[in-house]
């Protein structure tokens, strides 16, 4: 069984963002970094398989925004090297969220960095540039929604409504950090804003493209093909409906709920093979068990 737990953990690192061994999230001793062990984001995003369901889900509607797109279309390697592209995105919200704060910081700088090399014009004519606020706001609130929607369905669902606004609250402070201005910070605000965001969304023949290189997503094995064929399933099943049906992602109730039964042991057999990452080496740093 341990050859078996091994072998998994490998693998599971492989697609996480510790692989690239940069940051050292077990010290310096004491620091709580941006959050702290008593934050909400802490254990949202502290679990691993519903941070990869969120994190499929986040990148499919962030594409819906054509501007979004463009940037990751014209500027990004994720065509080419999708495995790269999740491993630094894992980097960044594990360091920011789980790091000690100067690293975070240093990789908030890094990334504001590169954003002002990333400009151009959409498919639609429409300039853009990724450190425009409302562009970045955008990014954010897609993901930290689909977050917290993979938190609730797979890892807490009693989450209570004041912890979730608190959990948007924190979050929005790496976002603001970014350059992200009028950040919705309350499940009702989230909502709201991604209402009033809906007409500016389109699923295009780039989305399409995007869509078919998620599902045929290089794995390091064939059994982990199969399972990220099963998270590719989750994440567009954490997606808002309207953002189902605008890119033709529907999936029936009876789909979803095996789907879910499927998550949850997959959840269950990744938590036993890989049970050292972000969260408790965070929380060994500020002297908490975990």
């Amino acid at each position: 069984m341990e050859f078996l737990r091994k072998r998994i953990e490998k693998q599971v690192f492989r697609v996480n963002g510790l692989a690239l061994n940069e940051f050292d999230l077990s010290q310096p001793p004491g620091d709580p970094g941006l959050f702290g062990p008593d934050s909400v984001v802490w254990p949202v995003h502290g679990d691993f398989t519903s941070m990869l369901c969120g994190g499929i889900s986040a990148l499919l509607l962030q594409m819906l925004h054509p501007s979004a797109l463009a940037g990751v279309w014209d500027h990004s390697s994720f065509r080419q090297d999708m495995l790269g592209r999740l491993r630094r995105t894992s980097q960044f919200i594990a360091v920011t969220t789980f790091g000690n704060r100067a690293d975070a910081l240093t990789l908030i700088e890094r990334v504001k960095r590169i954003h002002l090399q990333v400009n151009g014009v959409d498919a639609y004519g429409k300039p853009y540039a990724a450190s425009d606020p409302e562009l970045l706001t955008w990014v954010h609130v897609a993901e930290s929604s689909c977050f917290l929607a993979a938190h609730l369905r797979y890892k807490n669902p009693a989450l209570s409504l004041a912890e979730q606004d608190r959990y948007y609250a924190e979050a929005a402070r790496v976002a603001e950090a970014l350059g992200a201005r009028q950040v919705p910070k309350s499940v009702q605000a989230v909502e709201a804003w991604l209402q009033q965001m809906r007409p500016q969304l389109c699923c295009d023949a780039r989305t399409q493209e995007v869509i078919r290189l998620l599902r045929q997503a290089p794995a390091p094995s064939r059994p982990a093909k199969l399972v990220m064929g099963t998270l590719m399933e989750a994440g567009m099943g954490l997606l808002p409906e309207w953002a189902q049906q605008m890119s033709d992602l529907t999936i029936s109730a009876q789909r979803q709920a095996a789907l879910d039964r499927r998550i949850r042991l997959l959840a269950k057999t990744l938590r036993w093979a890989a049970p050292g990452g972000a969260l408790p080496r965070a929380m060994r740093r500020v002297g908490r068990d975990f």
